[in-house]
């Protein structure tokens, strides 16, 4: 792991909790004569490299003289190629992955490694003091974010009466994502991240000021409030991805998933506060002061980045700006099956089954009669839920593809069963768990697509993710809404969580057959009953 930061101070391999060998310099494959090999592009693995990849997929090549194991999680077949990591990955950054067609894909992901059985736990990722820094600065920025979206929506619905205008300023902040997401991720892998991440938060921090100002003012129009929309949006696209793969320069590879999880809690922490907070301040002095709030919160990131430790970042050298840069990216995804189908199944997460904005406050209106403060609860209980989803992702030590599946396949079965929900107490209970599966589906995607990605190369893996994932909005939004008007909101509710669970069980028979595995029943007494098995040693048992 040290091969991936700068130089600097020298430090004990076990203070990141690596390998003891993890400081040593990267062996040359024999016969490796070709140079170093460009991002996404194979290479023989020896007989001798048995280095296994972390996140989802991905184990050592066999022993030639060993017995064939019968596991759910199979080895690659000898003579597989793999794209191994680059000196900057390290042994544990998900460098080494079989490349298109060269064999298996694992569905579960090692245990994260370099950590001592009882080492850690739901907070480890905070004993780095890089990270501490960053958290801090990110719970309060949070907070000042979502009392900017309340305050930003309740102003245009002022000026304007019109719903619709709402509609507008949400959709000018995701555009943004959906257009250019690509390219932020080209940016984030260009650059050194932390000097990235200084730049988008100020620019987020000078367009809640201005806002502030316009407002405080008294001379606002709703065309300010489009405008700052799609400014923060545009800044988005740059700082999603940069951020999101910083996290790794900051934890080291064996933390990403902790990281990745906090991370998520941190957010729906904020979500609890922030409205609540906006709520009040609006009431008592009026709607400038929430956009003030927001647009100094930004100094609590700017100043955690500035007081971190260059030296025990993990960084990653920044790719070289060439031609097709953009284009390698896509064909890097396409071709490792445990990249494209967990974004494929977030893509059809984010677009069907998470757009409760439009559900809840339709259950609230239409089928309960409970008003604007039943929907506020039915927020809150989605939020707790979340948070309750990130802190049990941030506990568990692997992740696992057929968690993601598993997650998926449980949201979607969960909104349909509350989409025809009889009675309020029984669409209540359900609210909080289909809050934990959604937080626990889009912790375990994000965490094993960054696991199992070259380090030079994340960024633009990352952006994708995040344009599938939040570019789904201006499309499900509309969708879903056109629904429940035309046929009603039960409806609208059980089809989203129906495409959900039918998206989670086709991407699960795909990694299958990626992984060249097949489902073996075993109806017997004592026996497991399911359970993935080699295609080879099925053969056998005929």
């Amino acid at each position: 792991m040290s091969a991936t930061r700068t130089p600097g101070p020298a430090r004990s391999p076990a203070a990141d909790g690596a390998p003891a060998d993890a400081g040593a310099a990267p062996r040359k494959d024999p016969g490796d004569t070709a140079g170093r090999r460009r991002p996404g592009t194979p290479r023989d693995r020896t007989a001798g490299d048995r280095t296994p990849r972390d996140g989802t997929a991905g184990h050592a090549a066999p022993d030639p003289d060993a017995p064939e194991p019968a596991t759910s999680a199979p080895l690659a077949p000898q003579g597989a190629t793999t794209a191994p990591g680059t000196p900057e990955a390290g042994p544990a950054t998900g460098g080494r992955r079989l490349a298109p067609g060269a064999g298996a894909v694992a569905l579960d992901g090692p245990k994260d490694p370099g950590r001592p059985a009882g080492r850690g736990g739901m907070f480890s990722s905070l004993s780095i003091r890089n990270y501490r820094l960053f958290a801090s600065g990110a719970v309060i920025s949070n907070t000042g974010t979502w009392m900017s979206r309340i305050t930003q929506d309740w102003l245009v619905l002022s000026l304007t009466g019109s719903s619709a205008a709402v509609g507008i300023t949400t959709a000018m902040q995701f555009l943004p994502m959906l257009l250019f997401g690509l390219y932020g991720g080209l940016i984030a892998d260009r650059f050194a991240k932390r000097k990235l991440l200084f730049c988008t938060q100020s620019a987020m921090s000078l367009s809640g000021l201005l806002l502030a100002g316009l407002t405080l003012g008294g001379v606002v129009q709703v065309w300010h409030v489009y405008l700052a929309a799609f400014w923060t949006g545009l800044v988005t696209v740059v700082d999603n991805p940069t951020r999101q793969t910083f996290v790794s320069e900051m934890v080291g590879p064996d933390r990403v998933r902790n990281a990745v999880s906090l991370n998520s809690a941190n957010f729906q922490s904020a979500r609890l506060v922030g409205p609540a907070v906006a709520s009040a301040l609006t009431a008592a002095v009026g709607p400038g002061w929430a956009f003030l709030a927001n647009g100094l919160s930004f100094l609590a990131p700017l100043t955690g980045l500035l007081l971190m430790r260059q030296s025990e970042l993990h960084q990653i050298v920044p790719t070289p700006r060439r031609k097709g840069q953009l284009r390698e990216g896509l064909n890097y995804v396409t071709g490792h099956p445990e990249l494209i189908w967990p974004i494929v199944l977030i893509g059809f997460v984010g677009t069907f089954a998470f757009n409760f904005p439009i559900w809840l406050s339709a259950y609230a209106n239409d089928i309960f009669h409970g008003g604007v403060g039943m929907y506020g609860l039915f927020n809150i209980l989605m939020a707790a839920g979340s948070l309750i989803g990130a802190l049990l992702a941030a506990r568990r030590r692997s992740t696992r593809q057929r968690m993601l599946i598993a997650a998926g396949l449980t949201l979607g079965v969960l909104e349909a069963v509350a989409s025809w929900a009889p009675s309020y107490w029984m669409f209540v209970v359900l609210v909080v768990p289909i809050g934990i599966v959604g937080m626990t589906t889009n912790v375990t995607a994000n965490s094993s697509v960054q696991m199992a990605t070259d380090p030079e190369m994340r960024g633009r893996v990352m952006s994708l993710f995040m344009m599938v994932f939040t570019g789904g909005t201006p499309l499900g939004g509309p969708l879903f809404g056109w629904l429940a008007d035309s046929f009603g909101v039960r409806v609208s509710f059980c089809v989203g969580g129906l495409v959900c669970a039918a998206a989670a069980v086709a991407v699960g028979l795909m990694l299958v057959r990626a992984a060249n595995l097949r489902i073996k029943v075993d109806l017997r007494r004592g026996r497991q009953h399911v359970q993935f098995v080699p295609r080879k040693e099925l053969a056998t048992a005929a």
